[in-house]
């Protein structure tokens, strides 16, 4: 069963905004101070540079392949299922954990006003988190719209009022530790962008994602980074150094000093805000991780399953939810960095994701957004978040492994049974050494996303198309000589002798030219039986003569059915006429450089649908 489209522009911004503003602004500001001082600013606004140099790519991806699981995906089709399975692994946990890490700033606040355990907390807001997502992503996203509009709104009055009251002595020296330190506090404080991944994992939901997905996550990143840099900005100079320096609660009390006690609720308020839209899209997009790998059987089937009544991944849900609670139990700057390490690592590998499908030249591959400065861009991005995952240090590097073991574990013993796995690398490697390495499944699954993606209705035309035999033919030749090429095959799907198949054919010929003009030729015939239905399609750019007349004819299509089919086989005659009428269909028909280009011609092309 499919996930239901609910998901629309703003869900996409609100998705993406609420899952950065949360601790990555209320808590870690005060951790980012220490380690870069009065630059912290920069450091954000370095940060949010490179989280939207990051995304060009999984926007890429994500229009390309709107499915569920999103970086997992992508790197599943594209370097196989084992470092899928591993990638998948780790992407879910980092959500986890960053959901985790928004809970553990609710359970703070309760804990600071009631005294209410943060564990007993953190598992009520864990299975509210849960109910919420199981009842439907349509109304998880409306729910994220609200509380991100009041979110902003908060925030929006915190720098109005804070900006005019800023003391610019705070900021000197200004680079008093070095930009080096800038720039790896802007690494330190990544986690704070990697919210932007989640919306990759949810495109399957997106209505229209061809036009949401890119606009609404580039909107976010602007409006977020923005956000981020004033809000540090103002923190610096309202706060005393020695005030600000390591502070879990930095814009609660810079909000305290600007307006009392009603601007530090205010903010309290705020940061409840922010951390229920981060909780909330968290669970949202690392429950598709599982759903996806279930998908795939790389986990058990029954994790991808479907909720008939809310049409939402129940089990995958209440899974993530278990871990998000459990996740609960890590110490805080350890939780920070074993989330960023593994949210860099995917950037890393959705780079070069991006890199092996443009290259392995998969015609299939069509995303509506595409990342500029190809491919220096995407190697940039590689060196440079490698550089970061390095800098976080052996502890959160220890951690990211020991999930990649249980992952890498996963496969060995589960996943690494399952066969028929086609992925870009092997088309890759099959251009270079010009080996037949693939048996175009990766085309024919990317094909159906881009159904799915841009919403075009199947008739049973596309059916038949997608089963008929394609075959291009080099030389020119005469109607005859095509029958004994294809004959074999035609038997085959019949149950007919070959020379019976061929003397039904050339007698339809002789009684009436099949030849419909010099380009199109439909030779049609009922067969014996019951219930079946074949099409052979041949493309030859030297022309085959069905006559005097007709001598150059380059696109034939050989159809025959049993007499119960024939309303199939009538509009399928329709539809073929239909289809080699639009716009520019010769050209492109003449044009495409393989069968499966040809094969897509038919599927994609807009044209009226039979039913």
């Amino acid at each position: 069963m499919d996930l239901k489209k609910g998901i629309s522009f703003f869900g996409v911004f609100s998705i993406a905004s609420g899952a950065m503003i949360s601790s990555g602004i209320f808590i870690l500001p005060g951790l980012a101070f220490a380690k870069a001082g009065s630059a912290v600013f920069i450091s954000y606004f370095l940060a949010g540079i490179l989280g939207f140099i990051g995304i060009l790519s999984v926007v890429e991806l994500s229009t390309a392949m709107p499915k569920a699981g999103g970086d997992y995906y992508f790197i599943n089709k594209t370097l196989g299922p084992m470092f899928g399975t591993i990638s998948g692994f780790l992407g879910w946990f980092a959500l986890s954990l960053k959901s985790a890490f928004a809970i553990f700033g609710i359970a703070e606040i309760i804990y600071l006003y009631t005294g209410i355990s943060p564990m007993l907390s953190g598992l009520i807001l864990c299975l509210f988190f849960v109910f919420i997502n199981i009842i439907g992503v349509k109304e998880a996203a409306i729910f994220q719209t609200i509380m991100i509009i009041g979110l902003l709104s908060l925030m929006l009055i915190y720098i109005i009022i804070g900006i005019p009251k800023v003391n610019m002595s705070n900021f000197s020296p200004l680079l008093s530790s070095g930009f080096n330190e800038i720039l790896i506090t802007s690494g330190f404080v990544f986690i704070s962008f990697g919210g932007l991944l989640k919306v990759a994992n949810v495109s399957e939901e997106v209505i229209n994602p061809k036009r949401n997905i890119p606009l609404g996550m580039f909107s976010s990143i602007l409006v977020v980074t923005i956000l981020y840099t004033f809000i540090t900005f103002i923190l610096t100079g309202t706060l005393d150094a020695d005030q600000f320096s390591g502070s879990m609660t930095p814009v609660a009390d810079s909000a305290r000093i600007l307006a009392g006690e009603v601007g530090y609720i205010i903010i309290i308020i705020a940061s409840l805000l922010a951390f229920f839209t981060t909780a909330n899209a968290g669970i949202m997009a690392a429950s598709r991780y599982p759903m996806a790998l279930s998908r795939d059987s790389l986990l058990p089937g029954s994790i991808a399953s479907i909720n008939k009544r809310y049409n939402t991944p129940l089990i995958s849900i209440l899974i993530t939810g278990a871990i998000i609670y459990l996740s609960l139990l890590l110490p805080l700057e350890m939780l920070v960095k074993a989330a960023s390490t593994v949210i860099l690592t995917s950037y890393v590998l959705t780079n070069l994701s991006v890199i092996i499908l443009r290259e392995s030249r998969i015609t299939n591959y069509k995303p509506s957004f595409k990342a500029p400065f190809y491919p220096w861009l995407q190697i940039g991005s590689i060196i440079l978040f490698s550089f970061f995952v390095i800098d976080l240090g052996a502890a959160a590097i220890e951690l990211s492994l020991t999930f990649l073991f249980i992952s890498f574990c996963v496969y060995m013993f589960y996943g690494r049974k399952k066969q028929n796995r086609e992925y870009a690398l092997l088309h890759l490697l099959k251009r270079i050494s010009d080996s037949t390495l693939t048996e175009d499944l990766l085309e024919d699954e990317l094909r159906e996303i881009l159904i799915n993606r841009d919403n075009i209705e199947q008739d049973n035309f596309d059916k038949l198309i997608k089963e008929a035999q394609f075959y291009d033919v080099e030389e020119s030749m005469d109607f005859q000589q095509v029958l004994e090429k294809v004959s074999q095959d035609m038997a085959l799907k019949s149950g007919m002798e070959e020379v019976m198949i061929k003397e039904m054919f050339l007698q339809r010929q002789e009684d009436c030219n099949m030849a419909i003009s010099e380009f199109l030729a439909i030779p049609h015939i009922v067969i014996d039986g019951e219930d079946k239905v074949f099409l052979h399609v041949i493309r030859s750019r030297k022309g085959i003569k069905f006559t005097e007349n007709e001598n150059k004819v380059q696109a034939v299509f050989l159809l025959g059915g049993t007499r119960e089919t024939r309303t199939l086989h009538l509009k399928t005659i329709a539809a073929i006429a239909t289809l080699v009428g639009s716009d520019k269909f010769k050209e492109k028909w003449l044009e495409a450089k393989t069968v499966t280009e040809l094969k897509n011609l038919m599927i994609l092309t807009e044209r009226r649908r039979f039913k």
